[in-house]
């Protein structure tokens, strides 16, 4: 004989149950507010606002005058809703490619009133930047989207056929009040290997098909290795910035152990007469 089932009260079984599944469900993530930061960080699928953008000074920036103007100029002009490049920063390392883009976006953000954010996204998060695109499409600002130090695998297919697709106008372009920029230790973005020249019937279509993506950005600035003035120059404005005593010698003499000369060895120099002399910067 069977037992019959004890009568139960299904609309208040079924209410229990919603709020035990609410109570274990993640949070909601807020919307973004992409009138609120002057920067964000994008993950894929969502950003985070940054309350407030670290960069230095234009003019504490030295021995990259050329590039400097070129890059403020184009940031200005985007600021100020008109038309600007995309932009492809390469060359060595440590001579100021970010930091520059940080301090011309703080620069367009005075002159501009907060017009203008930067919007950094990782290279692991690049599949996701067309949906970045659809939604600052929609903002009324204007956004800089930063890919930093950006280089592929030799077989990642998937970055530069992006790239290409939002350069040349695809139907997943950037859109208007949207501009790119990449930094790169290298002018041909990707990493070059012997087995590249292995295609039998063209052995330099793989090699030109990535090394033109270059020329698709309006602007490719090149940064290259400090000569010794220009590491001294680079050297005496953050001094003279910190109120810093420095003397060349001992300058050359720390580029020399560190087996290099850029501006990040410089500001590393200039790190370390603040920390002898007591100071914080």
């Amino acid at each position: 004989m069977t037992t019959p089932l004890p009568e139960t009260d299904t609309p208040a079984l079924l209410s229990r149950i919603a709020e035990a599944l609410e109570r274990i469900a993640p949070a909601p993530v807020p919307a973004t507010d992409w009138l609120a930061f002057p920067a964000y960080v994008w993950n894929g699928t969502s950003a985070r606002g940054v309350t407030q953008l670290e960069a230095p000074a234009l003019d504490m920036l030295r021995g990259i005058d050329d590039q400097k103007a070129s890059v403020v100029t184009n940031v200005l002009r985007l600021a100020a809703g008109h038309a600007a490049h995309d932009m492809l920063l390469w060359g060595s390392r440590g001579m100021g490619k970010s930091a520059l883009l940080r301090a011309a976006i703080r620069k367009g953000q005075a002159e501009h009133d907060n017009a203008i954010a930067l919007v950094q996204v990782g290279q692991d998060a690049l599949a996701g930047v067309t949906d970045l695109f659809a939604t600052l499409g929609k903002i009324e600002r204007r956004f800089l989207v930063f890919v930093d130090d950006l280089g592929f695998e030799e077989n990642d297919g998937a970055g530069p056929r992006l790239l290409r697709s939002w350069l040349e106008g695809g139907v997943e372009a950037r859109p208007a009040n949207v501009r790119l920029a990449v930094t790169s230790n290298r002018r041909a973005i990707v990493s070059r290997s012997m087995h590249e020249q292995d295609d039998p019937i063209n052995p330099r279509d793989v090699v030109d098909d990535r090394l033109a993506l270059a020329d698709r950005f309006g602007l490719s600035i090149g940064f290259h290795a400090c000569d010794q003035d220009a590491y001294l120059a680079i050297i005496g404005g953050y001094a003279q910035e910190f109120a810093l005593e420095w003397d060349q010698g001992d300058a050359l003499e720390w580029s020399r152990r560190r087996g290099a000369r850029s501006g990040r060895v410089a500001w590393q120099y200039v790190n370390e007469l603040a920390g002898r002399a007591g100071k914080t910067i």
